[in-house]
């Protein structure tokens, strides 16, 4: 075999060299050693000597030791070509604490549009560009290291996105199902909204001059996570909640009824909604007159003099989740009728003054202001109906007028009857179903 020795090759002609020809085998003798210094392919990866230990931006064809005394982001290769490939190390052991973050940089990582953490302690990954549709995939042992989402992947209610928030909202029972949480724990804290069914208004016979009361908003209770940006009520505050990779039963509490025509009777309770460890209570019923509104997550009005108001935030948390029940008021000019109590809302107590509901609160969490858990308006003497502010509860009813229910899924209190002969005029409204809405970072 003859042999040539030499220091340095370089071309005659033009800028390239051909080794053999098409179909040779070249050997390279064992213990001999190939030095990539440049952008030369298919000679395997060759490892950076020099560990490091801040953010950087990794190129192909290298491997990389990283030191997790503190987390370390690792970008990878804009417009990468098909086949590059990387290898990342974490070098001290402890990437369970200090994630290395690899920053996709513009292209997908295991088909996804977002950056993900390797997570295990002395783990390494080998990771090859694939194409645009599935961007950086693994090629690497099973019990190597895993790569894991910076955000919560969940299902359930109706889905809609806000810029970079997701939103489930429930209008009836369901499942919230976490199917991964994220590498960074504050993403796994999730905004909530649990408003309950609203209570409804009592009805009212001939043969008083008493109106029946209204029914109280549901309970009302919200929590905005530390990482979502949206105008939040003034209730906002309740337990935080941190999700973890399971299912959450959902409920939706319905309204409770109005109360028959000519029956001179009470409304029903609104049902209670739950999420987690959250639960809001349904808003306490209006009643006929003589006899007293039903406590809840806001209380029913009271229906006459004599009558007592239902108590709010039944039972008590923190913030409270809604308000007591209006006391009745009247003579109600011009007629000699005194009016129905409203029912408390989520923002304020019936009103003494009038038979107007107790308002509501208004909340942004499902992208646009909107507004929940008003009271029901108490029964009327007069032609006019009682409102509910925040168009959430149910109108009262007047002598010409039936009272109206609180609107579906905002837990509004159903609308107190008013003095009336027997007939539909006479019967109480409605509550209001609740809702239950989650809201969480998912980009």
């Amino acid at each position: 075999m003859s042999t040539v020795k030499v220091n340095k090759i370089t071309p005659r002609t033009s800028n390239s060299i051909q080794l053999g020809e098409s179909g040779d085998t070249l050997t390279i003798p064992a213990g001999a050693t190939i030095q990539n210094c440049g952008t030369a392919t298919g000679f395997g990866l060759s490892f950076c000597t020099t560990t490091k230990t801040s953010p950087f931006t990794a190129t192909a064809g290298k491997g990389f030791f990283i030191n997790t005394g503190s987390a370390v982001t690792v970008t990878l290769p804009a417009s990468p070509s098909v086949g590059d490939e990387l290898i990342v190390v974490d070098a001290t052991g402890c990437a369970a604490t200090n994630n290395i973050t690899l920053g996709r940089n513009g292209s997908k990582i295991k088909g996804g549009c977002a950056d993900l953490f390797m997570t295990t302690d002395r783990g390494g990954l080998r990771i090859v560009y694939s194409g645009s549709s599935q961007g950086w995939v693994t090629a690497t042992a099973g019990n190597d290291a895993t790569m894991q989402s910076a955000f919560l992947c969940a299902s359930g209610g109706t889905e809609t996105t806000s810029g970079n928030y997701k939103i489930h909202t429930f209008t009836s029972d369901g499942t919230f199902t976490v199917n991964s949480v994220g590498g960074v724990a504050a993403n796994n804290e999730v905004s909530y909204v649990v408003v309950a069914g609203g209570g409804g208004g009592g009805s009212k016979s001939s043969g008083t001059s008493l109106n029946a009361s209204a029914g109280g908003a549901g309970g009302f209770r919200e929590s905005k996570s530390g990482v979502d940006c949206y105008s939040a009520s003034p209730l906002e505050g309740s337990t935080n909640i941190t999700v973890t990779a399971t299912a959450f039963p959902i409920t939706v509490g319905g309204g409770g009824a109005g109360a028959a025509a000519c029956a001179n009777a009470a409304g029903s309770t609104g049902s209670n909604s739950v999420f987690s460890t959250i639960t809001s209570a349904g808003g306490g019923f209006g009643n006929s007159p003589g006899a007293n509104g039903g406590d809840g997550g806001s209380g029913g009005g009271a229906p006459g003099p004599s009558a007592s108001v239902g108590s709010g935030n039944t039972p008590p948390v923190s913030p409270p989740q809604g308000n007591d029940g209006g006391p009745a008021t009247g003579p109600a000019s011009p007629g000699p009728a005194t009016a129905g109590g409203a029912g408390g809302g989520a923002g304020a107590a019936g009103p003494g003054s009038s038979n107007a509901g107790g308002v509501g609160v208004t909340t942004s969490i499902s992208a646009s202001p909107t507004a929940y858990a008003g009271g029901g308006g108490g029964g009327s003497g007069t032609g006019t109906p009682a409102t509910s502010p925040c168009g959430t509860g149910g109108k009262g009813g007047s002598p010409s007028a039936v009272a109206t229910s609180g609107t579906t899924n905002r837990g509004g209190g159903g609308g107190g009857a008013a003095l009336s002969t027997c007939g539909p005029v006479s019967a109480g409204g409605s509550g209001g179903s609740g809702v239950v809405i989650i809201r969480y970072k998912f980009q």
